[in-house]
Protein backbone atom coordinates (compact mmCIF):
# COMPACT_ATOMS: atom_id res chain seq x y z
CA UNK A 1 0.00 0.00 0.00
CA UNK A 2 0.96 3.33 -0.96
CA UNK A 3 2.34 5.68 1.64
CA UNK A 4 -0.66 8.36 0.43
CA UNK A 5 -3.74 5.74 0.16
CA UNK A 6 -2.42 4.80 3.87
CA UNK A 7 -2.54 8.14 4.74
CA UNK A 8 -6.07 8.05 3.52
CA UNK A 9 -7.78 4.98 4.96
CA UNK A 10 -6.58 6.70 7.90
CA UNK A 11 -7.55 9.92 7.30
CA UNK A 12 -11.01 8.58 6.65
CA UNK A 13 -11.14 6.56 10.13
CA UNK A 14 -10.31 9.50 11.71
CA UNK A 15 -12.42 12.06 10.23
CA UNK A 16 -15.57 9.21 10.57
CA UNK A 17 -14.59 9.47 14.72
CA UNK A 18 -14.23 12.75 14.67
CA UNK A 19 -17.64 13.04 13.26
CA UNK A 20 -19.43 11.01 16.28
CA UNK A 21 -18.59 14.51 18.03
CA UNK A 22 -20.36 17.13 16.09
CA UNK A 23 -20.04 19.36 19.38
CA UNK A 24 -16.63 19.22 19.57
CA UNK A 25 -16.68 21.53 16.30
CA UNK A 26 -18.72 24.32 17.93
CA UNK A 27 -16.27 24.22 21.38
CA UNK A 28 -13.09 23.93 18.31
CA UNK A 29 -14.81 27.18 16.77
CA UNK A 30 -15.46 28.82 20.15
CA UNK A 31 -12.11 28.57 21.26
CA UNK A 32 -10.39 29.41 17.88
CA UNK A 33 -12.24 32.94 17.62
CA UNK A 34 -11.52 33.65 20.90
CA UNK A 35 -8.07 33.14 20.44
CA UNK A 36 -8.22 35.24 17.22
CA UNK A 37 -9.90 38.04 18.92
CA UNK A 38 -7.11 38.22 21.65
CA UNK A 39 -4.53 37.88 18.87
CA UNK A 40 -6.19 40.72 17.37
CA UNK A 41 -6.70 42.40 20.65
CA UNK A 42 -2.59 42.49 21.31
CA UNK A 43 -1.77 43.64 17.59
CA UNK A 44 -4.16 46.47 17.71
CA UNK A 45 -2.21 47.77 21.21
CA UNK A 46 0.72 47.34 19.78
CA UNK A 47 -0.17 49.79 16.20
CA UNK A 48 -1.46 52.16 18.85
CA UNK A 49 2.26 52.90 19.67
CA UNK A 50 3.98 52.39 16.73
CA UNK A 51 3.70 51.95 12.68
CA UNK A 52 6.24 49.30 12.46
CA UNK A 53 7.57 46.64 14.52
CA UNK A 54 11.45 45.21 13.71
CA UNK A 55 10.83 46.97 10.08
CA UNK A 56 7.30 44.96 10.09
CA UNK A 57 3.92 46.81 9.06
CA UNK A 58 0.21 45.74 10.27
CA UNK A 59 -0.63 44.08 7.55
CA UNK A 60 2.72 41.85 7.66
CA UNK A 61 2.62 41.22 10.99
CA UNK A 62 -1.39 39.74 10.36
CA UNK A 63 0.23 38.02 7.82
CA UNK A 64 2.22 36.07 10.58
CA UNK A 65 -0.25 35.53 12.45
CA UNK A 66 -2.28 34.06 9.68
CA UNK A 67 0.75 31.92 8.86
CA UNK A 68 0.75 31.29 12.62
CA UNK A 69 -2.70 30.07 12.96
CA UNK A 70 -3.09 27.81 10.29
CA UNK A 71 0.77 26.04 10.61
CA UNK A 72 -0.87 25.32 14.36
CA UNK A 73 -3.88 23.73 13.48
CA UNK A 74 -1.82 21.38 10.99
CA UNK A 75 0.39 20.53 14.11
CA UNK A 76 -2.70 19.84 16.63
CA UNK A 77 -4.72 18.13 13.86
CA UNK A 78 -1.81 15.73 12.29
CA UNK A 79 0.89 16.01 14.11
CA UNK A 80 0.70 16.09 17.69
CA UNK A 81 -1.88 13.77 18.05
CA UNK A 82 0.18 11.16 16.44
CA UNK A 83 3.23 11.90 18.70
CA UNK A 84 1.30 11.88 21.91
CA UNK A 85 -0.02 8.66 21.00
CA UNK A 86 3.05 7.38 20.38
CA UNK A 87 4.97 8.45 23.31
CA UNK A 88 2.17 6.71 25.70
CA UNK A 89 2.25 3.19 23.34
CA UNK A 90 5.85 3.39 24.26
CA UNK A 91 5.52 4.16 27.71
CA UNK A 92 3.15 1.26 28.07
CA UNK A 93 4.88 -1.33 25.97
CA UNK A 94 1.89 -1.31 23.23
CA UNK A 95 3.79 -0.11 20.43
CA UNK A 96 3.90 -3.69 19.15
CA UNK A 97 0.50 -3.50 17.12
CA UNK A 98 1.92 -0.90 14.68
CA UNK A 99 5.62 -2.39 14.35
CA UNK A 100 3.98 -6.01 13.27
CA UNK A 101 2.13 -3.92 10.77
CA UNK A 102 3.52 -4.76 7.06
CA UNK A 103 4.23 -1.12 6.37
CA UNK A 104 6.92 1.39 7.08
CA UNK A 105 7.00 2.07 11.00
CA UNK A 106 7.46 5.73 10.95
CA UNK A 107 4.74 6.46 8.39
CA UNK A 108 2.35 4.55 10.37
CA UNK A 109 2.56 5.80 14.00
CA UNK A 110 2.75 9.06 11.96
CA UNK A 111 -0.96 9.28 9.87
CA UNK A 112 -3.02 7.07 12.98
CA UNK A 113 -4.60 9.99 14.59
CA UNK A 114 -6.73 13.15 12.94
CA UNK A 115 -7.91 15.71 15.34
CA UNK A 116 -10.41 16.83 12.22
CA UNK A 117 -12.30 20.21 14.54
CA UNK A 118 -8.43 21.47 14.59
CA UNK A 119 -8.43 22.11 11.46
CA UNK A 120 -11.10 25.02 12.06
CA UNK A 121 -7.30 26.76 13.31
CA UNK A 122 -6.67 26.04 8.84
CA UNK A 123 -9.48 27.82 7.97
CA UNK A 124 -9.02 30.78 9.85
CA UNK A 125 -5.57 30.89 9.46
CA UNK A 126 -6.38 31.06 5.75
CA UNK A 127 -9.37 33.93 6.18
CA UNK A 128 -6.90 36.13 8.09
CA UNK A 129 -4.00 35.54 5.28
CA UNK A 130 -6.71 36.35 2.55
CA UNK A 131 -7.29 39.80 4.71
CA UNK A 132 -3.35 40.74 5.28
CA UNK A 133 -2.89 39.70 1.38
CA UNK A 134 -6.05 42.10 0.35
CA UNK A 135 -4.04 45.21 2.92
CA UNK A 136 -0.71 44.80 1.74
CA UNK A 137 -2.11 46.05 -1.79
CA UNK A 138 0.66 43.84 -3.49
CA UNK A 139 -0.17 41.50 -6.01
CA UNK A 140 0.44 38.18 -5.16
CA UNK A 141 1.97 36.46 -8.39
CA UNK A 142 2.46 33.01 -9.41
CA UNK A 143 6.04 32.99 -7.92
CA UNK A 144 5.29 34.50 -4.33
CA UNK A 145 2.31 31.70 -4.07
CA UNK A 146 4.67 28.62 -4.74
CA UNK A 147 7.20 30.36 -2.50
CA UNK A 148 4.64 30.51 -0.04
CA UNK A 149 3.45 26.85 -0.87
CA UNK A 150 6.94 25.52 -0.27
CA UNK A 151 7.71 27.52 2.64
CA UNK A 152 5.13 26.10 3.91
CA UNK A 153 5.73 22.50 3.24
CA UNK A 154 9.35 22.89 4.27
CA UNK A 155 8.37 24.48 7.66
CA UNK A 156 5.76 21.73 8.43
CA UNK A 157 8.13 19.09 7.63
CA UNK A 158 10.35 20.97 10.02
CA UNK A 159 8.13 20.70 12.53
CA UNK A 160 7.18 16.91 12.33
CA UNK A 161 10.78 16.07 12.28
CA UNK A 162 11.42 18.53 15.64
CA UNK A 163 8.17 16.74 17.08
CA UNK A 164 9.29 12.75 16.15
CA UNK A 165 12.93 13.51 17.59
CA UNK A 166 11.18 15.03 20.85
CA UNK A 167 8.88 11.76 21.21
CA UNK A 168 11.72 9.73 20.53
CA UNK A 169 13.41 10.21 23.30
CA UNK A 170 10.24 8.74 24.98
CA UNK A 171 12.59 5.43 24.29
CA UNK A 172 14.88 6.34 26.51
CA UNK A 173 13.47 8.82 28.86
CA UNK A 174 9.97 7.93 30.68
CA UNK A 175 8.68 11.08 31.40
CA UNK A 176 8.89 12.72 27.92
CA UNK A 177 5.63 14.33 28.04
CA UNK A 178 6.98 17.31 30.18
CA UNK A 179 9.04 18.53 27.60
CA UNK A 180 6.51 17.79 24.83
CA UNK A 181 4.21 20.18 26.80
CA UNK A 182 7.08 22.51 26.12
CA UNK A 183 6.55 23.05 23.05
CA UNK A 184 3.08 24.77 22.61
CA UNK A 185 4.93 27.72 24.98
CA UNK A 186 7.82 27.97 22.45
CA UNK A 187 5.64 27.44 19.42
CA UNK A 188 3.58 30.83 20.58
CA UNK A 189 6.65 33.43 20.62
CA UNK A 190 6.14 32.70 16.72
CA UNK A 191 3.12 34.99 16.53
CA UNK A 192 5.86 37.53 16.05
CA UNK A 193 8.67 37.54 13.67
CA UNK A 194 11.66 36.33 14.95
CA UNK A 195 13.88 38.87 14.36
CA UNK A 196 12.43 41.38 17.13
CA UNK A 197 13.77 38.71 19.61
CA UNK A 198 16.97 39.41 20.57
CA UNK A 199 19.57 37.47 18.56
CA UNK A 200 20.24 34.38 21.16
CA UNK A 201 16.42 33.71 21.51
CA UNK A 202 15.92 34.25 17.74
CA UNK A 203 18.37 31.56 16.87
CA UNK A 204 17.37 29.64 19.64
CA UNK A 205 13.53 29.82 17.38
CA UNK A 206 15.33 29.57 14.30
CA UNK A 207 17.46 26.37 14.39
CA UNK A 208 16.45 24.64 17.57
CA UNK A 209 12.88 24.81 17.94
CA UNK A 210 12.18 25.60 13.91
CA UNK A 211 9.30 28.28 14.53
CA UNK A 212 11.08 31.02 12.28
CA UNK A 213 11.08 28.84 9.15
CA UNK A 214 7.44 27.25 10.43
CA UNK A 215 6.03 30.90 10.85
CA UNK A 216 8.27 33.76 9.84
CA UNK A 217 9.79 32.37 6.82
CA UNK A 218 6.07 31.78 4.89
CA UNK A 219 5.09 34.91 5.65
CA UNK A 220 8.41 36.33 4.14
CA UNK A 221 7.46 34.59 1.08
CA UNK A 222 4.02 36.19 1.02
CA UNK A 223 5.35 39.73 1.67
CA UNK A 224 8.43 39.95 -0.66
CA UNK A 225 10.98 38.90 1.79
CA UNK A 226 11.71 35.83 1.20
CA UNK A 227 14.66 35.32 -1.40
CA UNK A 228 16.03 31.75 -3.14
CA UNK A 229 18.85 31.84 -0.88
CA UNK A 230 16.31 31.67 2.30
CA UNK A 231 14.08 28.73 0.68
CA UNK A 232 17.08 26.82 -0.43
CA UNK A 233 17.83 26.79 2.81
CA UNK A 234 14.90 25.90 4.35
CA UNK A 235 14.74 23.14 1.71
CA UNK A 236 18.19 21.49 3.04
CA UNK A 237 17.49 22.08 6.28
CA UNK A 238 14.27 20.21 6.19
CA UNK A 239 15.64 17.32 4.48
CA UNK A 240 18.27 17.25 6.64
CA UNK A 241 15.82 17.10 9.57
CA UNK A 242 14.35 14.45 8.08
CA UNK A 243 16.85 12.37 8.03
CA UNK A 244 17.91 12.82 11.55
CA UNK A 245 14.47 12.00 12.71
CA UNK A 246 14.03 8.98 11.49
CA UNK A 247 17.83 7.89 12.68
CA UNK A 248 16.94 8.94 15.92
CA UNK A 249 13.23 7.26 15.39
CA UNK A 250 14.64 3.77 14.50
CA UNK A 251 17.67 4.33 16.94
CA UNK A 252 15.32 4.11 19.61
CA UNK A 253 13.70 1.05 17.83
CA UNK A 254 16.28 -0.89 18.80
CA UNK A 255 16.06 0.28 22.66
CA UNK A 256 12.43 -0.72 22.63
CA UNK A 257 11.13 -3.61 24.68
CA UNK A 258 6.80 -4.35 23.98
CA UNK A 259 4.26 -6.54 25.49
CA UNK A 260 5.75 -9.19 23.45
CA UNK A 261 9.46 -8.62 24.11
Amino acid sequence: MSVFRLMGLYFRVGALNELQYRVNFFVQLLQSLVALGVGLVGLALVFDHTTALGGWSRPELLAVMGVHILMGGLINAIIQPNMLRLMDEVRDGTLDFALTKPEDAQVIVSVRELRLWRLVDVVLGLIVLGYAVMELHNSLGLAEALGFAAALLFGGLMVYSFWLMLTSTTFWIIRAQEMANLFEGIYAAGRWPVGIYPGWLSAGLTFIVPVAFAVTVPAEALTGRLTPVSLLGAATLAVGLLLLARWVFRLGLRHYGGASA
